[in-house]
């Protein structure tokens, strides 16, 4: 299926300049380097900006797919419900509104993330001090798109995965420590005493 069969596009909104943050009032911001490595939004670390006024289509909300057209990381993440208030997109982010008959933000942004959407990025991309993928090659994109239940097979599958390298990485760190410590410990041990080192001179 064509992604623009299962979702609409929109490009973020354009900034004419650098978006000064305000402290007080203005509207949520997100912009490249607000979308961790791992794909994910934190709505609480979001910079404000004097948007007020500002097209609702620039306007994102839970629910909506995020993508990444510029940068090594050409991927997508979706909004989760911690989004209770709008925030305004800033290109290069493109922003994708899945039809929900058809599929699930988390699966959207699964799909996208996935090697195969990724090779296609890969071929149509250009530039090359920073990575460009155009919109074009987005509205080209295909994904296998199921049915809904066993696209929601697929996002707890994808996400017990997720937690299981979590639960490994943090198994390992902790494994590494405690190595470390006991082998300080044994260096200690071995540690010639005061006596020893004077008879050994």
């Amino acid at each position: 299926m064509r992604i623009h069969d299962a979702c609409t596009i929109h490009s973020g909104f354009t900034a004419r300049g650098k978006l000064e943050p305000v402290e007080f009032g203005g509207v949520p911001t997100i912009q490249l380097r607000d979308i961790s490595v791992e794909g994910v939004v934190d709505p609480d670390r979001l910079a404000r900006a004097p948007l007020e006024g500002v097209a609702d289509r620039y306007l994102v909300r839970a629910g909506d797919v995020l993508f990444r057209s510029r940068g090594e990381r050409t991927t997508a993440c979706a909004l989760d419900e911690r989004f209770v208030e709008p925030a305004v997109a800033v290109l290069p982010i493109l922003v994708l509104r899945p039809k929900r008959d058809v599929v699930l933000p988390e699966y959207l942004a699964w799909a996208i993330n996935q090697p195969a959407a990724q090779r296609h990025f890969d071929e149509t991309s250009y530039g090359t001090n920073i990575r460009m993928v155009p919109r074009s090659s987005l509205d080209d994109l295909e994904l296998d798109i199921p049915d809904i239940a066993t696209q929601e097979k697929i996002i707890a599958i994808d996400a017990l995965a997720g937690r299981e390298q979590e639960l490994s990485i943090l198994a390992a760190e902790r494994r590494k420590r405690l190595t470390g410590m006991i082998l300080a410990e044994r260096a200690k041990s071995m540690r010639p005493t005061a006596g020893q080192e004077r008879k050994a001179k």
